[in-house]
């Protein structure tokens, strides 16, 4: 028999997914982190999940793994020593940045310290012009001058960002050679093959970030290499990547700047394909863990996806944030919002007197108050359990004993007597203040877009998202939420059911009315062609290689432009004709308006090699006999109903197919638990996924979000 594994890192814990390729079954397990060595969290999930259901290494086929260690090295400032060589007389464009901040009144703001030092930062005689035409020759003696300096330094890793090089890459080819006969251990990255698009200041941070993690995320992948080595395991390594999709452990090494956001995204990819199974088009997925909350946006069961990022703004990161407050990345990343407010968020009360909660987390250690680790802080997770949402003895399935009391005395500490509030109603407080940043990131990836948030279908996972999702989706009127099983795993089912990607693109300015097919192409057959042998060297075959032409346009004298994808088919005047209608369909909708009668700059082409990795059927879940049996009663705290509730509470593998539950009550499982509130309803499909409407909608069966 042959199985997958999916490994997602968080901030607090660990979880693992384990499929079997044959009938689809899932298995899934969840450990806490280990922040000092996250490896070690790693190898103990995978062998703890294989040794539980007797599957040996050996029948194992791949293993998939997300992890937040390149945004973590970033954010912590524990990346490695690099230097940056570029065009003589623009050493200070790491220095200069651009003229934007994240808060237009605050005169006290500083700009992100540079990755890189001045004193490590080198200018080098070269020149091209626009069109990729040699102004001034490479100076090989002074780039090798400049080599042995940085050599000298100390640095581990070379970032080399040429004015033009988009254009022509002749130069950092050349000075890549040189380099290494110079300084052979250093890990260079060249700004021509990381991101080789124009605007030099954001090829040259692309780059830059790529240099500064590249030896960071190669030894942690090469632990984990080694460890399931160890263990046994032969199955080949891959990492999600943050646009989607997934690559080989071997170019997640040369390239980690496309994993910046891989863990966020492989949520967002499990949201995608359940979707999709369910028969919803349009997704707003949800993923609340132990330390943010993730807000997506999918369509067409496409996961929608950005070329603009900052990483690095620690309060609230992702495209929804200011711009600004991080260091910008032009690769492609699932757009999605995330925010400090996850179920280990501490509350606390600051000097006005005004609750608050974020986004500083408890993380895994110490963890929240309530589970006994030496936390003193109150989180979101004491507050649920002192509103009687959580269960003090069934958190893991029972693993992790929560201790009440303790929980209750610190928000009464830290945030009911400074307000002059029981700490019952201050447990609420926190609560609903986590539920309106959540609201407000998934406005941010729907109605900021352009979209109706009523028109989708909210897909809650992550261990804390059920506990939240019934309410966010009242607040935001969506329709239907859909909490899969096994929420508090999702993300790495989602490592499992995504394909191997490769992106490129290419700057091409030209007006579209002196656009020639033909030189179009050229080009997407060129970069079809590196695409082609990538995937041909991951062991692809060619009847499973997909690739995905994108274009990037805007009116001729705009300074950022919109993607449209294109059609299957070689290039022609149709072609360029409904390339244009999708841009002017596009900026309609993203902007509100269109101008068809201007003139259109197409500025780059993009394109996608996709490797189609065969994906499981969700396993069919066996039919409910008689009606649901209650697990047990207890308390629980809704508004709606003023007080605490006498509210049922069921075992979520109790509930067979086309079984019924109207709130309010709870479902409990071993990762995650679901609140369902007053005036909604829950019904289990056919496929074992919880789908809650309100009960004016509640028929049993699913209802389309369309």
């Amino acid at each position: 028999m042959a199985y997958r594994l999916g490994v997602d890192i968080g901030g607090t814990f660990t979880d693992i997914a384990l499929i079997d390729e044959a009938t689809g079954q899932v298995h899934n397990g969840k450990v806490l982190s280990t922040p000092h060595d996250p490896s070690l969290g790693f190898i103990e999930a995978v062998e703890r999940l294989v040794r539980e259901h007797d599957v040996s290494p050996e029948g194992v086929d791949y293993i998939v793994h997300a992890t937040t260690v390149a945004t973590n090295a970033i954010i912590e400032g524990k990346v490695a020593a690099t230097g940056f060589i570029t065009t003589e007389g623009f050493r200070d464009m790491l220095e200069i940045a651009r003229q934007i901040r994240p808060e237009l009144y605050n005169l006290q703001f500083e700009k992100p310290k540079p990755l890189v030092p001045r004193h490590r930062c080198y200018g080098v005689v070269e020149r091209l012009d626009a069109r990729g035409e040699v102004l001034v020759p490479l100076d090989e003696e002074g780039l090798r001058q400049a080599a042995s300096e940085l050599k000298q330094a100390g640095v581990e890793s070379l970032a080399v960002c040429f004015l033009h090089a988009y254009a022509n890459p002749v130069h950092e080819r050349r000075a890549g050679q040189v380099l290494a006969e110079v300084f052979p251990e250093a890990m260079v990255s060249l700004s021509s093959q990381v991101a080789p698009e124009f605007r030099e200041y954001l090829r040259a941070s692309t780059t830059v970030i790529n240099g500064c993690i590249r030896p960071v995320v190669a030894r942690y992948l090469q632990k984990i290499e080694e460890r399931l080595q160890v263990a046994g395991f032969a199955a080949e390594l891959l990492v999600m990547q943050s646009g989607g999709g997934v690559y080989t452990a071997a170019a997640a090494q040369e390239q980690p700047v496309y994993m910046v956001e891989s863990g966020p995204a492989a949520g967002v990819i499990a949201a995608a394909h359940l979707g999709q199974a369910l028969g919803y088009d349009k997704v707003i997925s949800f993923d609340m863990g132990g330390t943010t909350a993730k807000a997506g946006l999918v369509q067409g069961g496409e996961p929608s996806v950005t070329k603009d990022y900052e990483v690095g703004a620690t309060a609230q990161s992702g495209v929804g944030a200011s711009r600004g407050a991080g260091y910008p990345i032009r690769t492609p990343v699932i757009d999605l919002v995330e925010i400090g407010a996850g179920g280990g968020s501490i509350a606390w009360v600051d000097p006005g007197g005004i609750l608050r909660v974020g986004p500083e987390s408890a993380g895994a250690d110490p963890g929240p108050v309530c589970y006994g680790r030496g936390g003193t802080q109150p989180t979101v997770t004491d507050a649920n359990l002192v509103l009687g949402r959580l269960s003090a003895d069934y958190f893991l399935g029972g693993e992790i004993a929560l201790d009440a009391a303790a929980a209750e005395a610190a928000i009464a500490e830290h945030c009911a007597e400074p307000l002059g509030m029981d700490a019952v109603a201050a447990a609420h407080g926190i609560v609903e203040i986590a539920n309106a940043a959540m609201v407000n990131a998934l406005r941010l990836v729907s109605v900021q877009r352009g979209y109706d948030p009523r028109d989708f279908a909210l897909v809650g996972f992550g261990g804390a998202g059920p506990a939240h999702a019934n309410r966010l989706a009242a607040l935001t009127e969506i329709p239907v939420a859909v909490i899969p099983r096994s929420p508090g795993t999702a993300s790495a089912l989602g490592l499992l059911v995504t394909d191997l990607k490769h992106d490129y693109a290419t700057t091409v300015i030209r007006r579209m009315d002196g656009v020639e097919p033909e030189l179009l192409e050229g080009i997407f057959a060129e970069l079809e062609g590196r695409g082609r042998e990538t995937l041909a060297r991951e062991g692809m075959d060619a009847a499973a290689m997909d690739f995905r032409r994108q274009a990037d346009l805007r009116y001729v004298g705009q300074s950022h432009e919109l993607t449209v994808g294109l059609a299957g088919g070689p290039m022609d005047g149709e072609q360029l004709e409904r390339m244009l209608g999708e841009f002017h369909c596009e900026h309609e909708r993203a902007y509100g308006f269109s101008a068809p009668g201007e003139e259109v700059e197409l500025v780059n082409l993009r394109l996608s090699a996709v490797g189609r990795i065969a994906k499981p059927a969700l396993a069919a879940l066996a039919r409910a006999e008689g009606d649901p049996v209650e697990k047990g009663r207890r308390p629980v705290y809704f508004a709606e109903r003023g007080g605490f509730v006498d509210c049922p509470v069921y075992d979520r593998y109790d509930l067979g197919a086309g079984a019924a539950i109207a709130g309010p009550a709870i479902v409990e499982e071993v990762d995650s638990t679901t609140t369902v509130h007053p005036g909604y309803g829950v019904a289990i499909d056919a496929y074992g996924q919880m789908i809650l409407t309100p009960v004016d909608a509640q028929g049993g069966t699913l209802q389309s979000a369309d």
